[in-house]
Order: C-alpha cells, then structure tokens, then sequence
C-alpha cells in the first residue's frame, strides 16, 4: 500500500423513514491496497457502498475520491471516474453469452472503446485474465455460482478501474472456489486496482486484506489489521461470537 487515501469518507448518516442504517461513519481507503469491510447482516455495509457509489444520497457526511468532493454524485457518473462495483446479487445478461455480458461494459469507463471491434479486444483481454476466455460463447444464465461470481467481477474489471468495490462476492463458494476467488482478487490488486470487499467469510479477510473496518447497527465499532480486529473484545461478542473459532 502507498498509504495515500484514495478514498475518503466523512461522518457519513443515512435514514430510512427514521431508520438510521449508517450513522456517522468515518474511513479512510489507503490506494494500492486491500480494505475489508465485515460485520453482522444488517450492519449497514451494503448501504455503505451504495452511499459511496451514488445509489444513495447520504443524510449527512462526505465522500471523497481522489481528493474530489463525489458525495451524491450519480452512479452512472463513477465509471468515468475509475470506479467500478459488483453486486450481492449477481443479474447477468442470463439469454446472452459471457463475451456478450462484457461488450457493454467496454463502451464504459475512461479507457472506453470506440468500436465494437476494439470492445471485443478488450472484453477478450479481461476474459483471459479472469479465467472465463475458455466460457466466452457460454450462455451466462446456464453457468453455476462461482463462474456467474467471475463473470460479475470481469464485467467491472472491464471498464478498466482504478478502485473496485466487492460485494461478497464469496458468498455461495466451496472451500477450493473460494481459494480462487481470493487468488483472483489478488491478481486484480496487483495489477494496480485498489479493493475494498465486503465479505463474511473470515479465511478470505485475513488471506486478502491489509486493513479491516468492522460495522454494527450503522457504526464503526474496530479497525485494524485483520488479526486486531479478530481479537478485539467486542468484535468477537457482536460478529465472530462468543468465542473465537
């Protein structure tokens, strides 16, 4: 990590007809690195991301990127920024190919293609880096869990990020798909794209992240190392239980 942030987030609230889901929450994203972002089912990290990602305007707080103010920006917008995000439920274009899925995506982002043909080299070059070039003419609906999990992440990897945000994108895997999910977010960052997860299983974290935020009701209640956050005291009580596994 460079230890410069990337990404800046500043007492940051949202309500729901009075339901506060994030309440005054502050981070800061180091570029280059790894963040993780765990806690219980409806610890508000979903709402986060979408916060930071424009699909929610938030009731307080700010966002920075890069150093530039982004807070309710529109999400159309953050592609063109060096942004880019899968989501918790993956929704394919399940009647087209994988190689189809991607063409979209290439006409997307700062790097856009300026024709179908250059939008095919790069969709190509993605598929071969995520390992699904061989799947490219397989009708995206028909394929099982980890392959549709691939297939969301190259999608975003398509517009050529500078930051990708992940949502659980483990959720669903076997032991060994999960080992090389984590092999491919490892292969994303080094190639220069700053992650920042959400993610329940606990082995991933701590193969994966260099810093770890923990939330509970909408508030940062740890931060740290994977291995400081597992031990501390009320991290352990409110998410991982009573005792350690």
């Amino acid at each position: 990590m460079s230890g410069s942030p990337i990404l800046k987030v500043e007492s940051i609230s949202k309500n729901f007809r009075g339901l506060r889901a994030v309440n005054g929450l502050s981070f800061e994203i180091e570029e280059g690195g790894i963040t993780g972002m765990i806690g219980p089912n409806g610890a508000g990290k979903s709402t986060t991301f979408n916060i930071i990602c424009g699909y929610y305007p938030p009731s307080e707080g700010k966002v920075f990127y890069n150093g530039q103010d982004i807070t309710g920006c529109k999400a159309y917008k953050f592609t063109d920024m060096g942004i880019a995000r899968t989501f918790q439920i993956m929704k394919p274009l399940s009647t087209l190919s994988v190689l189809d899925n991607l063409l979209p995506a290439a006409f997307f982002g700062k790097c856009r293609a300026k024709n179908l043909a250059e939008a095919r080299e790069i969709a190509g070059e993605v598929l071969e880096f995520t390992g699904l070039y061989s799947k490219r003419n397989a009708i995206a609906g028909e394929m099982g869990t980890p392959d549709q999990k691939r297939l969301e992440m190259a999608r975003a990897l398509v517009t050529r990020p500078k930051m990708l945000f992940l949502d659980e994108v483990m959720a669903g895997l076997n032991p060994a798909e999960t080992d090389q999910a984590i092999d491919l977010i490892q292969k994303i960052n080094k190639s220069g794209i700053t992650v920042f997860l959400i993610e329940h299983i606990m082995r991933a974290v701590v193969n994966l992240c260099q810093k770890v935020i923990v939330l509970h009701h909408g508030e940062k209640i740890a931060e740290g190392t994977p291995q400081q956050v597992m031990n501390d005291p009320y991290v352990i009580e409110v998410y991982l239980g009573k005792k350690e596994k």
